[in-house]
């Protein structure tokens, strides 16, 4: 018999191509990316159901001490009221038993006197005794008296029954919660920089006061990410059913920088030899024709810019690259967005080791070789640490010392219609300075930083804190007139 060979087959190991190993690492390094940040979800919630747990327990015991003070105090009303009733009732009732008591002992005094007038046996003597016996029983005061109490005993009108307020207090129980707003995004607007949000309730209620809005600046794309997220910020009262942030969202313009600054989109760091090797890589762009292309890309957020991105109003926005680049000790860099009008605000933080700064506004007219506060179109508040540590206010060449520890973050307020700068701690939101004066034409945020650098915060609304302090500040701080008579 032929025996045929049997063989078994065994197929090679699969051949995974290093590309699809690499989807495959990416694929679970994004699946441990979610992962973690819904445990930093999860813990945050965590967290934050414990705080708003202990500050509801914390409410429910204000509002029961202060139901129980309100009963203390209406008992203790109630009861003085019983006491006044008990003490004037008790009082009328002791004086007409003071008076019952000297007519009885007057009566009884009589009735004696005319017990033994009886036995008297001369007519005249009897007949005398008989005429007084008949003027005292006319003149007793048993008489006269009203032989029924003034008062009763009955305290019925002061009873009380607290049936229904027990049965009111039984029935108390958490507020009823409306259901949620629903965004509506037919209404909703993104404009270059402002969001108009916009909102319906499911169904009526006209129970709702007011809204509250909560929004934070994030720069992620994407599912949040807890701990890059910013604290939330709260517009309170919003009585209708849309509205709008907005604000001043800008970078430094490094076409006009000084070439001894380092620039990016909110950050500028002094660098002493940057000056030449800038300007030869300025020659360089030149000459290829692409300084413009370069500019637009670094720039901009996007690939088309935003027709608004240099001017906040009506007027038609500066083109960029226009001014001369700052130079000489001028160490500057302008905001490459013009404010033109409203309420605006940004956050300034320096460097730990920065020997000198100022932060402002200045008009686009500033010259290249002017420098921040030395002249009457720009004001600013200048920290120096170089030699001596001085913290002051600038405006036309004069001074104002301040008498303020310099915070870690400045926030400027800028109140263009209002004619306002105002510098604040950004961390406890205390004043700082305010300038007072009316702006003829466009302003630029304003920035000088020598050895050491300065990063920014912009995009942010107006703080609440902010605003209530903005309206107190008339007659309480200085202004741009008090520098005239300090010399710098």
């Amino acid at each position: 018999m032929e025996h045929k060979g049997v063989g078994v087959g065994r197929r090679d190991k699969e051949h995974i191509p290093e590309e699809a190993l690499q989807r495959i690492i990416s694929t679970l390094a994004n699946k441990n990316d979610e992962i973690q940040n819904f445990i930093d979800t999860l813990n945050q919630t965590l967290k934050g159901v414990q705080e708003n747990s202990s500050n509801i327990l914390s409410e429910l015991d204000e509002e029961f001490d202060s139901l129980y003070s309100i009963l203390d105090e209406v008992k203790e009303s109630m009861i003085n009221s019983i006491k006044q009733e008990q003490a004037r009732k008790s009082q009328e009732l002791q004086s007409q038993l003071s008076q019952c008591n000297n007519a009885l002992e007057n009566s009884e005094e009589l009735l004696e006197f005319a017990t033994r007038s009886l036995d008297i046996k001369e007519p005249e003597e009897f007949s005398k005794a008989a005429r007084q016996i008949k003027d005292r029983v006319t003149m007793a005061s048993a008489f006269r008296l009203s032989l029924k109490p003034k008062v009763s005993d009955n305290m019925t009108h002061l009873m009380v029954d607290f049936s229904q307020e027990r049965q009111m207090l039984q029935t108390l129980k958490f507020l009823p919660v409306p259901k949620a707003p629903e965004i509506d995004p037919v209404d909703c607007l993104v404009a270059d920089n402002s969001i108009t949000v916009a909102w319906r309730m499911p169904e009526e209620d006209n129970k709702i006061d007011h809204f509250i809005l909560e929004h934070r600046k994030t720069n992620f794309d994407g599912l949040p990410r807890v701990k890059d997220e910013r604290c939330w910020e709260v517009i309170d009262n919003i009585k209708g059913t849309e509205y709008t942030l907005s604000a001043l969202n800008f970078s430094l313009d490094n076409s006009s920088s000084h070439l001894n600054l380092r620039v990016e989109d909110s950050c500028v760091e002094w660098d002493p030899t940057g000056g030449k090797g800038q300007e030869n890589k300025m020659k360089g762009k030149e000459n290829k024709g692409s300084v413009h292309v370069t500019s637009l890309k670094k720039h901009t957020r996007s690939g088309t810019p935003s027709p608004k991105r240099t001017s906040i109003g009506s007027r038609p926005p500066a083109v960029r690259g226009s001014r001369d680049r700052f130079t000489g000790e001028s160490y500057t860099v302008l905001g490459d967005t013009a404010i033109e009008s409203g309420q605006h605000y940004w956050e300034v933080k320096a460097q730990k080791d920065c020997k000198s700064y100022s932060v402002g506004v200045a008009y686009k007219t500033l010259g290249k070789f002017d420098q921040l506060g030395k002249t009457n179109t720009s004001w600013c508040i200048h920290v120096n640490n170089w030699l001596q540590n001085t913290f002051a206010a600038k405006h036309n060449n004069k001074v104002k010392a301040l008498d303020a520890t310099v915070p870690e973050r400045i926030g400027v307020f800028c109140d263009f219609d209002g004619g306002q700068l105002s510098f604040y701690d950004a961390s406890s939101k205390q004043l700082l300075y305010s300038f007072k004066m009316k702006f003829t034409q466009p302003v630029l945020p304003g920035f000088m930083v020598w050895c050491g650098g300065l990063s920014l915060n912009t995009g942010m609304q107006v703080p609440s804190a902010v605003r209530t302090l903005q309206k107190s500040e008339n007659g309480m701080t200085g202004s741009a007139s008090s520098l005239n008579n300090v010399t710098q």
